[in-house]
């Protein structure tokens, strides 16, 4: 398959990002490489379908945007196991509903597929801070917990274990084969900071084919945007708790190997040398070095609390979170 049909799918949830939503269909309208269409899936909020329906309202045989109604539970993983459902195209690529992608973005996805064992190709995603600026305490090796690409990735086009889901794209067939995305796992809309069902997803994908190739392109390139609300240390302590949380019920799904298998890495290598350069910083007084290095150890022991607090529960056979626990997150 050398040149795919792609159809791209955004989840959308709340009118609060009536903007944004706009945008992200226009960045994906404007592509150097157009899509076969665009799936907007609305989670169970009817005044937001039908504002999208009359917003799109297009003649049947020139229609691009197709607005659906989330046909499972609330949450990202059903909103977009609808899109899949629903889509025509031979690849599907995923673009978060606050973010815009640059003119090439499906250009340098569809490159990737040329090799008939690539199952998945994503991007990278830069952060556009609410404030006009990263707050100075911020680590880049932390972006995750805003949606966004991290320090520690390697650059260019790389094989990885799995692709991080607000920008990613997979061949329809990947599915055929894996299932779609868990329910239960990622998040539902402003009350579970919760992640990881791309993960879970890409493990199952290459426990049953294993010859399959995952890829990162750092050359498709989305701006995603971090509202104020997540500039905050508190939020930056919710979500990391919820991603231990996430990793323990991915290590329940797919085994503690696999589930833990980036994170040891990336535990070892890339937060130390995160904490000696923010001690460095700070012994040469530059802004936040201090604050950067306690954000990754605190970090570190609150995803690490999350986890254990998980897994005990996984194994009692409760639920690993409860929402008034994880307090409010947004997807």
């Amino acid at each position: 398959m050398s040149d795919p049909d792609i159809s791209v799918v955004i989840c959308v949830y709340t009118e609060d990002r009536w903007e944004d939503i706009l945008a992200a269909v226009s960045s994906v309208r404007a592509q150097s490489r157009p899509a076969l269409e665009t799936l907007l899936v609305v989670d169970h909020n009817a005044p937001l379908l039908d504002r999208l329906a009359e917003e799109y309202k297009e003649p049947q045989q020139t229609r691009q945007v197709r607005v659906l109604a989330n046909a499972g539970p609330r949450g990202l993983s059903a909103g977009r196991n609808t899109g899949i459902a629903a889509a025509r195209g031979d690849v599907l690529a995923f673009l978060d509903d606050d973010a815009v992608a640059e003119r090439d973005w499906l250009r340098h996805f569809a490159e990737g597929y040329t090799d008939p064992r690539v199952m998945a190709v994503g991007g990278r995603t830069v952060p556009i801070w609410a404030s006009g600026r990263r707050p100075h305490w911020f680590p880049e090796e932390f972006d995750w917990v805003v949606g966004c690409t991290y320090k520690g990735l390697p650059p260019g086009r790389v094989q990885v274990r799995n692709v991080l889901g607000g920008n990613a794209s997979f061949r329809r067939r990947a599915f055929d084969v894996a299932g779609g995305f868990a329910t239960g796992i990622g998040r539902d809309g402003d009350k579970r900071p919760l992640g990881c069902e791309e993960t879970e997803l890409c493990i199952r994908l290459t426990r049953s084919r294993p010859e399959a190739i995952l890829l990162i392109d750092d050359r498709a390139v989305i701006h995603h945007r971090v509202p104020e609300t997540r500039e905050h240390f508190g939020y930056f302590r919710t979500r990391a708790y919820a991603e231990g949380l996430s990793k323990a019920l991915v290590a329940r799904s797919v085994g503690t190997d696999k589930g833990l298998e980036s994170e040891r890495r990336y535990a070892t290598r890339v937060l130390p040398a995160g904490v000696a350069r923010g001690l460095r910083d700070a012994a040469l007084a530059r802004p936040g070095g201090a604050g950067r290095a306690g954000a990754i150890v605190a970090g570190v022991l609150t995803a690490a609390g999350g986890y254990v607090v998980g897994t005990l529960r996984t194994r009692r056979g409760a639920p690993a979170f409860s929402v008034a626990e994880i307090g409010e997150g947004g997807a």
